[in-house]
């Protein structure tokens, strides 16, 4: 797609020389083949058109969740690629003979999309483990590997390489409608009243096509395999193109060949790519990857860490390149998530917990014998790797997942709800439920979607689902890092009505890291929790003591509280607090 102008040619060069577009026939078989090639070029650039919207999303979503930052990565996408694309636009004036530009123009196309991805995989993959290799030819120990000088920078100017196969796709995208103009009003002078409205009309229909196909089926499957199908697009247009307009197209035969060379290499990605891809994905990982899956909303990976001496070993669940948890020290955190809740709650019969697909957290509800639990999360396919694993997990990682949550997710008490929290807690108003305690468990708001879900509009929602002597509990982030978001949101609890509490302990995986717990009327939790002198269940690691301990902060921790905003309803203040602490070079070191 490209908005730019353009200008009318009505003498194209071809074989043999110049052939003027004022030749018009009343033959009526010669019409019926003018209209034939007029359909066919609009069919190629509604096609194409969908194939470069296409090109956009999976080069930002493959940034996003193998890098992190997907909000970002999209905007800077899409922004480079529609830059790129009025480049080439102005760029395509250069090209002498729009046939035989068109059909190099695609051929091109579909290496470079079948390709960026792969290449990019395996650039950013051995950039992280080229200092392991180096420190491994020099004998050099595991705490000195090179990671400074050309080094940092060669992995640093890796994961800039999306963008920049971005801003290469997006020149070449940025010549098709030129070219095609120029190819239409080359056929028929009719064509010059309307060409541009007709091509941008096929060009903005196609990339809505384009849109749905990737909302409703390319994100489900695997990234690298939707790039090759992607190309196959592209070449096919090609081909059509070259068969269709053979004797007008300068080494017809050379773009033939290369066409089927083409179409080879992209089977072989088509089929061996993903496998590849995986491979190169992992090694960003310092662990074992065991297993990996995308989803519709997110990348899955699953690594293990042998450490000997009758040790278990570690598993860790990163999501988007982010770790979501550790098997070695989750119990801290769903623990302190959990067990204040209910201990601080005057009833537990029945819970709700908003995210928490993994069913670990909901392994220490169960530990409380509610008569029901309602857990509502937005991805079917996470829940189902740890209720059910596939058979494609391999045995001893689906042994270790159900043994981590207690098979917790498929306990009778259960009900499963797969809804986008927002929404999701409307429903669950209109039916009339309440609840005597929730459980937020939700990512941090690293993202404008998330953000509402941690807005005052969202907790007025909670709120009218808890009941009167009820508790509810927000995993908050880290206190450490970043404070003002952390605060942010026990002020935005208060502001929908709470009386809020915020508690923190150290998590080895994360830091130190945060929760805002809050009730309705009456005491606040922390009292409630103070005059408690033993723990309502038995729990192997969390004691009172730490319970308590945990409500304690710095003396000058909230010195600053009053000038932090309260996260409105599509504000995304709390999101520019955490985008603000978070930075890439602040972020824990995950791979």
């Amino acid at each position: 797609m490209s908005d730019t102008l353009l200008e009318a040619d009505p003498t194209q060069p071809v074989k043999g020389g110049f052939k003027q577009s004022t030749e018009a026939s009343s033959h009526p078989a010669q019409k019926r083949l003018a209209w034939f090639d007029d359909a066919l070029l609009l069919g190629i650039m509604a096609l194409l058109a969908g194939c470069g919207l296409i090109y956009e999303y999976l080069l930002s979503h493959y940034a996003g969740r193998i890098l992190g930052a997907l909000e970002a990565a999209i905007y800077t996408m899409i922004g480079l690629m529609i830059v790129s694309m009025g480049v080439g636009a102005f760029a395509a004036r250069k090209i002498k003979c729009a046939f035989t530009g068109f059909a190099i123009l695609e051929l091109t196309v579909a290496l470079c999309g079948s390709f960026a991805i792969i290449i990019t995989a395996a650039v950013i993959g051995f950039g992280q483990q080229l200092p392991l290799a180096i420190a491994n030819n020099l004998g050099l120990p595991a705490d000195t590997l090179p990671n400074g000088g050309f080094i940092a920078t060669l992995q640093a100017l890796s994961e800039y390489l999306p963008y920049a196969w971005g801003v290469l796709l997006g020149l070449m995208i940025g010549m098709e409608i030129p070219l095609i103009a120029r190819v239409r009003q080359s056929l028929s002078e009719a064509h010059l009243l309307h060409n541009a409205g007709t091509i941008y009309g096929a060009d903005y229909i196609g990339a809505g096509v384009g849109a749905a196909i990737w909302v409703g089926f390319m994100l489900a499957i695997d990234i690298q395999l939707a790039a090759a199908l992607t190309a196959s697009v592209n070449l096919i247009a090609g081909f059509i193109f070259i068969v269709r307009f053979w004797h007008k197209i300068n080494h017809a035969k050379l773009l033939l060949l290369g066409h089927i060379v083409a179409s080879v290499c992209i089977g072989v990605l088509a089929s061996k790519g993903p496998q590849w891809e995986q491979h190169f994905n992992n090694l960003l990982y310092k662990d074992k990857v065991v297993y990996a899956k995308a989803t519709r909303f997110q990348q899955l990976t699953f690594t293990e860490r042998l450490r000997g001496n009758g040790l278990a070993p570690v598993y860790n669940l990163y999501i988007n390149g982010r770790l979501q948890f550790s098997s070695s020290d989750e119990h801290i955190y769903h623990s302190f998530l959990v067990h204040p809740t209910l201990a601080a709650s005057a009833r537990h019969d029945k819970v709700l917990i908003i995210g928490g697909g993994d069913g670990l957290g909901l392994k220490q509800v169960l530990a409380w014998q509610p008569k029901s639990v309602t857990l509502m999360d937005l991805d079917k396919d996470l829940v189902s790797l740890f209720k059910a694993p596939p058979d494609d997990m391999p045995a001893f990682l689906s042994q270790v997942l159900l043994a981590l949550n207690d098979n917790s997710l498929n306990d009778p008490r259960l009900t499963l709800i797969h809804d986008d929290a927002f929404n999701g807690v409307d429903k669950l108003i209109q039916s009339g439920q309440h609840f005597d305690a929730i459980i937020v468990d939700l990512p941090d708001p690293s993202h404008p979607d998330l953000n509402k879900l941690y807005s005052d509009l969202f907790y007025r929602k909670l709120n009218e689902l808890l009941s009167a002597d009820g508790v509810v509990t927000v995993q908050s982030t880290s206190p450490y890092h970043a404070p003002k978001a952390f605060i942010s949101i026990g002020k935005t609890l208060q502001a929908a009505g709470f009386n809020v509490d915020q508690y923190h302990h150290n998590v080895p995986s994360f830091g130190e890291w945060g929760w805002s717990i809050a009730s309705k009327h009456g005491a606040s939790p922390a009292q409630r929790l103070t005059k408690l002198d033993k723990m309502p269940i038995q729990d192997d690691w969390l004691t009172l003591g730490l319970i308590k301990g945990a409500f304690e902060f710095p003396a000058n921790f909230y010195d600053d509280k009053q000038n932090i905003n309260v996260n409105t309803i599509g504000s995304l203040q709390l999101y520019h607090y955490h985008l603000a602490a978070w930075s890439d070079n602040e972020v824990m070191n995950l791979f």
